[in-house]
């Protein structure tokens, strides 16, 4: 699916979420997708949270 694609549902499911529960269902929603963002880019491998998140630092043997 191309990133337009992917970027128009986003705005409309967010539309909605704001529609139907409020801004707070708005913000909620907007973290939740950016959470999820980051989770499948890690999973494809395409992002690498180790420094961040205290991984090793020692050389490898």
């Amino acid at each position: 699916m191309s990133p337009t694609i992917t970027g128009l549902f986003t705005g409309l499911l967010l539309g909605i979420a704001w529609v139907l529960g409020g801004f707070q269902a708005f913000v909620g929603t907007a973290l939740l997708g950016a959470v999820g963002f980051v989770v499948g880019k890690v999973v494809a491998g395409q992002l690498d949270l180790t420094q961040y998140l205290g991984g090793s630092s020692r050389a490898p043997r």
